[in-house]
This record gives structure tokens, C-alpha cells and sequence, in this order.
């Protein structure tokens, strides 16, 4: 027993990761599993421990750890997303003005967000009317226009794009692209009662076909988005013990939510708006008859620096967040192939763009392709930055290890930091197409990350 005692103490980290890698990958639920782990000296680069570090994987929201580090080095630390209000037409002596008000898109993820106390709607609303009514403004004979228009979604599951955790990336966004549909579940079997919407959605009509499950049974509610319509469907089960009463949903159109939100805001406020909100998605702003007239600068509002913003990115999974920042990217280098931002910007850093096969910034296209090799080299890469401390900090804690979770379709994924005995690791471990219950393979993917404590 004394011998069998020294010759555990004496493995080496490489040789217990093996041993219960090996473990985890004869385990039944992994019969038909694809694993890959790789585990990397978080300072000098050195490969501690690879176990088919070169096959692509799907990464579920591991993703958010690439997009987050990419974005950190491309767009930096401090930047901030901005929307800017103007106007154009012409202001008369008696307040009145012959023209339309005009939100600027700013790819901002942030606006009219209830995460920090600038970017909530309320706040955000009294910016605007506070600037317009400091310009002189009493009557809008046009109306509020807000130019944003929501993006492609590569490869995005259409049972998702509905619910708040699939909502469109779109240039301009308005709180965090969702809404709240307020439910009232029943008898097992029977009807979920829909009891409302926050805020109040007046254009929207909704087919609810939401049956109350069993207790236990969970939050199964689907809400499916309008296409090129106001019909939303709500399918699937809501069981009667759920807490929350409520499922949030995504916006068809937030361009359009935010403009209708500062229309009855300026209203409220006694500010005469006689032209109903409109968008790009809907309407031409030179087919409003204002061609006479100047530009009016009201005001710009900021978002929280992107150091702030990566928290709540990956300690929530903020999908919409995710696909913003890659939005934000590809703008900034004025591509609309927004997946190539990545790809190109770790090509030039060394890294196999064939390791790093992207379809969005979140995750959550089961199309993503990446290995873990890569993924642990570019957690690494952060380690020598200034604003590591500020990444290292937006992720998760999980079974006491600072990581990025993924789940997915089949898919479990953790990325991120650990200290083995003072020396400082940085890890990414992902399996695809196991059997049986997620929440049994997470504790055996435990037990193969607990040798690095």
C-alpha cells in the first residue's frame, strides 16, 4: 500500500490527466463521443497535456472565449459603442420642427440594457427627449426613424431565433433585442394562460399553444419570430412549478421597438410627434418630403467600455453580446464576411484558419468547427495582455475552476485558467455527440479537470 501510495504521489500532471482521460473516454456515455483536451502552460505556451488536440469540434459557447479575446485585441479595452440622435429638416421659431428624428445604428448590444444603470431604457429615453428639448423642439411634424437593420444569422437553428438567446444581431439594438411574455401555467396537460408582454408589444399577435407540464419538468416554451408579419407562436410545455412565470422572447425588429419607445416618450413628455415610428426595414427617410432643410446634432450616448461589457458576455452567455462584438469588427475593418474577422486575425498571429472554422461569434451555430489546441493557444495569448485581469474576471466559476461552459445539441465544452502546484495552466476541453444526461458527463468532465487542482 506504501508503494502504491509513492507511485501515485510520483505521476506527473500529464500522467493522471491520461489516466482519467483515458477513463471518461471508454465511459459508456462516450461510445459514439468525439473528446479533445488540451492543456497549456498559461505563460510560456508549452503543451502539458494533448489528447487529439487537432480534430474539429463543435465548441457550443466555449465560442464567446475566441470572440471576447479577439475583440479585446482588435477594437481594445476601452472602447465604447455609441447612437447617436440627429435630426433633419428645419426648426421654426416656434418650436416646431419640419422633419424627422433620426436614431443612428451603432452595432451597441448595451442600449436600453437593465445590466447597468446608463444603459437602461428609462435612462437612455431621457437622454434623447432631455437633448431634444434642450435644441427648442415642441412639434415633430415627421416622425422618429431609427436606421438599424437586423443581420443574417449563419447557420442558426430556427427552433432558437425566436427566444431571447437567439435574437438577431441587427446595427442598431434595443433592450438586448427581447421582450418578456408574462405566463400563468394551469393543470398538467391543459393551457398555459398568457397574461402579457414587458413592455407592452401592441403590434405583435400571438397564437399560444403553451401546454402546462408536469412538475419538474421545466421551462420548454418556444416563441417562433415574425417573419415579415406580427404573428409570434408559442409552442411546447411550461411546467406548473416554474418560479419565473414568464419566458423572455426575441424582437422582430428592435430598430423599430426603440423608435416607437422614443415616440411615446416624447409624446408623454408634451413633445407633438405626428408621423408614426419607422425603420429601414420599412421605411425610405427621402420618401418623407423633408428634402428642404439641415442637419441637427441632438446627442451621442455611450455604451459601458468593452472591458465592462465582456463581464456580462461570458458570465450570463450573451449570445446577442457575442455576435455584436464580431458585428463590431467586421465593421471596424469594413468587411461584411464577419466569421473571417476571426479567422484572419489569429492567421496572422500564427494560428491554422482551418483550426478555426467559424460560423458566428456566440456559439450557438452548430456549424462551428474548432480545436482545442487552438482554442487553449489563443487562451494563452491573453495571459501577456494588459487587460488579461479584465477577461480572466468575466469567466464563470465552475466546480471551483474560472472557465467558459458550452452546452449545445450533444455538445459540452469548458475554456479557461487553473494553477496546479504554482504553475499557472490554461485548458479547453470539448466533447460532441455523447449519450444519456448532460449533467452525468459534466461531473466525469470534472473529474478529469479536478488533476489540475
Amino acid at each position: 500500500m506504501l508503494a502504491f501510495n509513492f507511485a501515485s504521489h510520483a505521476q506527473t500532471l500529464n500522467q493522471k490527466l491520461q489516466t482519467a482521460f483515458t477513463r471518461l473516454q471508454q465511459d459508456p456515455q462516450n461510445t459514439y463521443a468525439s473528446l479533445s483536451l488540451t492543456v497549456l502552460d498559461a505563460k510560456t505556451g508549452e503543451v502539458v497535456f494533448a489528447a487529439n488536440p487537432n480534430t474539429g469540434l463543435s465548441t457550443a459557447s466555449t465560442l464567446k472565449t475566441i470572440t471576447t479575446i479577439t475583440a479585446m485585441n482588435l477594437l481594445g479595452p476601452d472602447y465604447r459603442f455609441k447612437t447617436s440622435l440627429t435630426g433633419f429638416g428645419l426648426l421654426q421659431k416656434d418650436g416646431t420642427f419640419a422633419g424627422n428624428i433620426i436614431i443612428h445604428a451603432g452595432d451597441d448590444p448595451t442600449l436600453g440594457s437593465f445590466r447597468w444603470d446608463q444603459t437602461n431604457e428609462s435612462t437612455v429615453l431621457f437622454e434623447f427627449v432631455d437633448a431634444i428639448k434642450k435644441a427648442g423642439i415642441k412639434k415633430i411634424l415627421g416622425q422618429v426613424y431609427a436606421e438599424g437593420t437586423n443581420h443574417e444569422l449563419p447557420g442558426w437553428i430556427w427552433q432558437d431565433i425566436g427566444n431571447y438567446y437567439g435574437a438577431f444581431p441587427a446595427n442598431l439594438c434595443w433592450r438586448e433585442n427581447s421582450y418578456d411574455i408574462l405566463l400563468e401555467p394551469t393543470k398538467p396537460g391543459h393551457s398555459v394562460e398568457m397574461t402579457g408582454t414587458v413592455p407592452k408589444m401592441p403590434y405583435l399577435q400571438f397564437d399560444n399553444q403553451l401546454k402546462t407540464g408536469a412538475p419538474g419538468s421545466g421551462d420548454n416554451a418556444y416563441a417562433t419570430i415574425p417573419v415579415n408579419g406580427n404573428w409570434v407562436y408559442l409552442q411546447g410545455t411550461y411546467a406548473t412549478d416554474q418560479e419565473k412565470r414568464k419566458i423572455s422572447a426575441a424582437l422582430p425588429d428592435p430598430a423599430y421597438e426603440a423608435a416607437r419607445r422614443l415616440t411615446d416618450t416624447l409624446r408623454q413628455a408634451g413633445i407633438t410627434v405626428a408621423g408614426n415610428p419607422k425603420t429601414a426595414s420599412m421605411h425610405l427617410l427621402n420618401e418623407d418630403n423633408f428634402d428642404l432643410g439641415k442637419a441637427y446634432f441632438f446627442t451621442t450616448h455611450y455604451s459601458p467600455p468593452l472591458r465592462k461589457i465582456i463581464y456580462w458576455l461570458n458570465q450570463k452567455s450573451i449570445n446577442l453580446y457575442a455576435e455584436q462584438l464580431l458585428l463590431a469588427m467586421a465593421d471596424s475593418l469594413k468587411t461584411t464576411d464577419r466569421p473571417s474577422v476571426i479567422r484572419n486575425f489569429w492567421k496572422d498571429r500564427g494560428i491554422d484558419k482551418n483550426s478555426l472554422n467559424v460560423a458566428d461569434g456566440s456559439g450557438l451555430s452548430p456549424a462551428n468547427r474548432v480545436t482545442t489546441i487552438t482554442m487553449a493557444k489563443i487562451l494563452q495569448s491573453a495571459k501577456k495582455e494588459a487587460w488579461y485581469p479584465d477577461f480572466f474576471a468575466s469567466l464563470p466559476v465552475y466546480n471551483n475552476m474560472h472557465m467558459k461552459s458550452g452546452t449545445i445539441g450533444g455538445t459540452l465544452a469548458y475554456a479557461g485558467y487553473q494553477t496546479y502546484q504554482g504553475r499557472e495552466l490554461c485548458f479547453s476541453i470539448i466533447e460532441n455527440n455523447f449519450s444519456g444526461k448532460t449533467s452525468d458527463i459534466r461531473q466525469k468532465m470534472f473529474k478529469v479537470l479536478d488533476e489540475m487542482k
